[in-house]
């Protein structure tokens, strides 16, 4: 196993072949694994290089899935090939990857229909996963794929909270990407990240404050999502228009 030096990553995937879309063996390669244990592998992805320190609003999911890591990796060769700079192939990266699919169109209805797009006093929410918009980070709680045997690591098996490997792994990003960011309010998408939360504020490692608790895993894999919401979404109003009032926490 023989990771590629970060040092030169962005010459390293300049010259990586070019295609409309790479399969599993392009990528889950023993070069791009950054740690792993028996089945459980973390493998590098050049979207999360890229933190938005001014967002005002942060949405958590558990880890990136194949899906993003591809478009993440398809859109830093050809951005690198086009000789931009690493930062900014990162950056092109995080727009286009960052809960891709039908997750973020779940997303993005589930976020309007709370008003989090008045919170932020834009036209919708939508808007905030425009490439011009600078209030909205998203991240992860590993942030960097987990794969099971080679298949989307789902945050229950095993358990983040009870497995030691991966609970290491994500105190060990996120609570340093955390301490990069202005006190954003933070969405955790799903029972798994609210969870682990949880366990970090009991740890104190973390403050009980400015998160919105509650919010429904937006994947159309969750198939109780729709259901779920609607049972929270007025709850979830009332708070963000409780936000809207004081505005955003400083």
């Amino acid at each position: 196993m023989s990771f590629v030096d970060l040092n030169d990553i962005s010459t390293y995937l300049k010259d990586f072949p070019t295609k409309s879309h790479y399969s599993k063996a392009d990528l889950l390669i023993d070069a791009f694994i950054l740690k792993s244990e028996e089945d459980i592998e973390i493998y590098y992805s050049p979207h999360n290089e890229y933190i938005n320190y001014s967002a005002k609003i942060v949405l958590v999911g558990i880890t990136p899935g194949w899906q993003q890591m591809e478009i993440a990796y398809r859109t830093v060769i050809h951005a690198l090939k086009e000789y931009k700079s690493y930062e900014e192939a990162c950056k092109q990266a995080k727009i286009a990857a960052r809960f891709a699919g039908s997750t973020r169109t779940n997303l993005i209805q589930m976020l309007h229909e709370i008003g989090v797009h008045d919170l932020l006093d834009v036209s919708s929410a939508e808007y905030l996963f425009h490439s011009e918009c600078t209030l909205l980070h998203t991240t992860s709680l590993i942030r960097n794929p987990v794969f099971i045997s080679k298949q989307n690591y789902n945050g229950h098996k095993p358990s983040l909270i009870k497995n030691a490997f991966l609970n290491d792994a994500a105190r060990e990003s996120f609570l340093v990407e955390l301490n990069m960011l202005e006190n954003p309010l933070i969405i955790p998408l799903g029972k798994s990240v609210e969870s682990y939360l949880i366990q970090l504020i009991d740890d104190e490692m973390i403050e009980d404050r400015n998160i919105l608790w509650g919010f429904p895993h937006p994947s159309g894999a969750n198939g109780h999502r729709i259901k779920q919401f609607e049972i929270v979404k007025d709850e979830l109003k009332q708070i963000v228009s409780g936000l809207i009032m004081r505005d955003l926490p400083q």
